[in-house]
């Protein structure tokens, strides 16, 4: 496997070893051992999956404490641009995103520490997005950051009037006023 740093700290991009054989493909989408030796030991606690059509777009989401989640996303069919918020108050990348395509072809995985906000925008027709964290989901915890906020200067690549975004993440608020637990 293969870890890419980002331009924020504690975010990388993980390639994992792809064998192909004239029967297909396989890889190790998760290696608990090789997970710790390269960036620390994380136990994940739970799974999630979604599927969403072109031009959903979720986000930006995170838990509070005592329930926040560190997040190692990937997307298994279709390709999704995925963004992740950097929220912790005293780091030198506060307010600044990191942006990565994540698709079925490329198998590329995002590594996302507690302290960040997560969204994703579907770029294809479909896609299966895949979640693994390290703390249970916890209601009374959620929260976000509104997904155009004009203070983060996110270019999304597409019309907005083509985004399908939900209710609630569409009331989300805005940086400026979020006092990071973080």
């Amino acid at each position: 496997m293969k870890v890419e740093q980002t331009s924020i700290e504690g975010l990388v991009v993980i390639e994992p070893e792809i064998f192909y054989d004239s029967r297909g493909y396989f890889f190790e989408s998760y290696n608990q051992n090789l997970f710790i030796k390269k960036l620390g030991d994380f136990k994940f606690v739970q799974d999630n999956e979604s599927k969403s059509s072109k031009g959903v777009l979720r986000g930006f989401h995170f838990q509070k404490p005592p329930f926040e989640q560190a997040k190692l996303v990937r997307c298994i069919e279709g390709e999704v641009l995925d963004v992740a918020l950097d929220l912790r108050k005293n780091s030198s990348t506060y307010g600044k995103h990191e942006k990565v395509i994540l698709s079925g072809d490329n198998k590329k995985q995002f590594f996302i520490p507690r302290g960040f906000a997560h969204a994703f925008l579907v770029l294809s027709e479909t896609a299966i997005f895949s979640y693994k964290v390290d703390n249970i989901y916890a209601p009374q915890s959620d929260s976000g950051i509104i997904w155009n906020d004009p203070s983060l200067l996110i270019n999304w690549g597409i019309d907005d009037s083509k985004l399908i975004i939900s209710e609630k993440d569409k009331s989300l608020g805005v940086l400026k006023n979020f006092e990071s637990p973080f």
